[in-house]
């Protein structure tokens, strides 16, 4: 059986998800296996909030070039969590 560390990877800090997390949504990098029974239940057990909602997404590798070599970066998986209304935030958001 996975712990819910397997599942959430770890969170992803830009503007945008910044922005979003003034409406109790926050946004994690998860495992490539993951569902969204699975990212729910890891949210609760890690976080001890309340989850209303999740939405899942694969990110797709960005093509880069380095001089005539042409690579990608990795692909991954993304979750955007939707928090409870009467649930409380998330700490590790609230200082940045």
């Amino acid at each position: 059986m996975k712990s819910g560390y397997d599942v959430i990877l770890k969170p992803i800090i830009t503007e945008q998800s910044m922005d979003m997390s003034a409406d109790k949504k926050y946004v994690f990098k998860v495992a490539d296996t993951a569902n969204k029974t699975e990212v729910r239940q890891a949210v609760e057990e890690i976080f001890g909030v309340d989850v209303a909602k999740v939405n899942i997404m694969n990110v797709n590798g960005k093509v880069k070039r380095m001089g005539r070599t042409v690579g990608r970066t990795a692909s991954y998986k993304k979750a955007i969590v939707t928090l409870a209304a009467d649930s409380k935030e998330i700490e590790i958001f609230q200082g940045l």
